[in-house]
């Protein structure tokens, strides 16, 4: 297990700094329009990490800038149970609905993952009144990094309720391997330019 880990590791670093070398001139163009209502061209947020440990992570801001603050009057129209999430959510901006449905607004996690906060492979990074809500059950996804993607995302993403994620995630850390990780990778790449793509990771 600990052979593995550290090839996962590897992995990570090798993919992370690609990423990031690759997402150069995607987020410069991106930033430039995300700029043009004057708002943070970056969102940071607080995310639970491996062992309930705290960590901020880092997107590509596709909301209006006060998103926050009117978040808790979404709430109750999340379309999944035991998370936030909104299919049609009204806070995103133009910009922000195609560099969502292309998941371009994840490239600076590649940034989390080179610091070894995320993984490139793993549970979805959940927020601390998630976790604050979790099952005993629930809480094992805390047993390994969250990731950018993972296999709940390459098997219905938006359209999984919370309890299948948590069947996932828990399969995923009980199978985990370099070899399986590499295969979400690829069917992530795949999804992503998918015409079927209908949500953010």
């Amino acid at each position: 297990m600990r052979v593995q880990n550290i090839f996962i590791r590897i992995l990570d670093v090798i993919g992370s700094l690609l990423g990031l070398l690759v997402s150069v001139v995607p987020v410069i163009l991106i930033a430039i329009q995300v700029k043009k209502d004057g708002g943070p061209i970056f969102f940071k947020q607080e995310r639970i990490g491996k062992c309930g440990k705290p960590f901020i992570m880092w997107k590509i801001r596709s909301m209006i800038t006060d998103a926050e603050k009117i978040r808790h009057i979404l709430l109750e129209r999340s379309d999944v149970d035991g998370m936030f999430k909104m299919k049609e959510d009204p806070r995103v901006t133009k910009i922000g609905k195609f560099i969502r449905r292309h998941s371009l607004d994840e490239l600076p996690q590649f940034w989390n993952v080179l610091k070894g906060e995320m993984s490139l492979v793993g549970p979805r990074p959940a927020l601390r009144e998630e976790v604050e809500g979790y099952s005993k059950r629930a809480m094992l996804r805390l047993n390994v990094k969250p990731g950018i993607t993972g296999l709940w995302q390459v098997s219905g993403r938006s359209n999984v309720d919370f309890d299948t994620m948590i069947d996932l995630d828990l399969k995923y850390i009980t199978n985990r391997s370099l070899w399986g990780d590499i295969m979400i990778l690829c069917k992530t790449v795949l999804l992503i330019f998918s015409s079927e793509k209908n949500g953010a990771f």
